[in-house]
């Protein structure tokens, strides 16, 4: 990972608002690219407003039901891209199966599959059923098997959109949330107010050390290695 180093404006000063630091040449900011973080959430429906969040599952969620002596297996779970979409679907999808039907949800990416079902009856109730449960960066398959009773397209609608919208509903998610490491150099009559706005920003694992001239403390440097979050 690529780190640059930055001198903040002093908008991006007044972000992290630390007495003394507005003025020109107090302090030098040093921050790296951003990662993502999570925490628990309390129900898998919440969703944040901010881009730099979004909620996902925690872990896999399986949920099934029997329509009609067919039974429909719903798996979801966590991807990050396309290719872990692919791979999920290949952990998950059974051969056994009449179909495999499946949607995926990154960002504003999205696709979905009938896998044989008419054309519009389960990749699309099974995509309507993510977009509504505000889940980000997640993957349904519902996997059918056929018990000789034909369901018609409002049937199959409402079963893969309905067994897709129970196992999400039921599965336990957490919030990410973005954060960036950063660093700064500061004079050490100011290590107070940065270590109290650090902790207010929730900066994880502060690190420190010393740059002294004739055995006098002139320059902190304060970093955080798990980053604030933003």
């Amino acid at each position: 990972m690529a780190v640059r180093l930055l001198f903040l404006s002093h908008s991006k000063i007044n972000r992290f608002p630390v007495p003394g630091l507005a003025s020109a040449n107090k302090a030098r900011f040093i921050m790296s690219t951003s990662r993502s973080r999570s925490s628990k959430s309390e129900s898998s429906s919440s969703s944040s407003s901010s881009s730099s969040s979004y909620t996902t599952l925690r872990k896999r969620s399986i949920c099934e039901q029997k329509i009609k002596q067919s039974k429909f297996i719903a798996i979801a779970g966590s991807i990050s891209d396309e290719q872990s979409a692919h791979s999920f679907l290949s952990l998950v999808r059974d051969p056994r199966a009449t179909h495999n039907c499946w949607a995926y949800k990154v960002g504003d990416q999205y696709r979905s599959s009938d896998d044989g079902e008419p054309s519009g009856t389960a990749g699309k109730p099974i995509y309507s059923a993510i977009a509504s449960s505000g889940i980000d960066r997640v993957m349904v398959v519902v996997i059918r098997h056929f018990g000789g009773i034909e369901l018609g397209t409002g049937g199959l609608v409402r079963a893969y959109g309905g067994v897709a919208a129970e196992c999400l509903k039921n599965a336990e998610t957490c919030l990410v949330k973005s954060q960036v490491r950063i660093g700064l150099e500061v004079p050490f009559d100011l290590l107070g107010s940065v270590y109290h706005q650090l902790h207010s920003f929730q900066a994880e694992d502060i690190k420190q050390d010393y740059n002294t001239d004739d055995q006098q403390v002139k320059l902190v440097r304060v970093w955080s290695v798990d980053g604030v979050a933003v």
